[in-house]
């Protein structure tokens, strides 16, 4: 893929949303929207705030965080770097 978000902007890939709760089958309209990702590309940062985070990070972000975007038929959101809550550390 070749998208380089700008300044202070992040390209993350959300993670899978569930499909199933205890054996249920959850409809498209009924699912939650995920909350975490991996980050894909990230801008440059500015003068006024460098780029903490990298490609291959993966994330936490706000319920309401974010654009979203379809390349290729993968949905992605693109974020401002202050928009993500945390680094996942495993």
């Amino acid at each position: 893929m070749n998208v380089k978000p700008l300044a202070d902007r992040v390209l993350v890939l959300p993670a899978p949303a569930e499909e199933k709760v205890g054996g249920i089958i959850i409809p498209d309209t009924a699912k939650e929207k995920p909350l975490h990702g991996v980050i894909v590309a990230v801008g440059n940062g500015t003068k006024d705030e460098e780029m903490i985070l990298k490609s291959g990070d993966e994330v936490l972000y706000g319920k309401y965080s974010g654009t979203e975007l379809e390349f290729d038929g993968e949905k992605y959101l693109i974020m401002r770097q202050s928009d993500v809550l945390a680094i996942v550390n495993k």
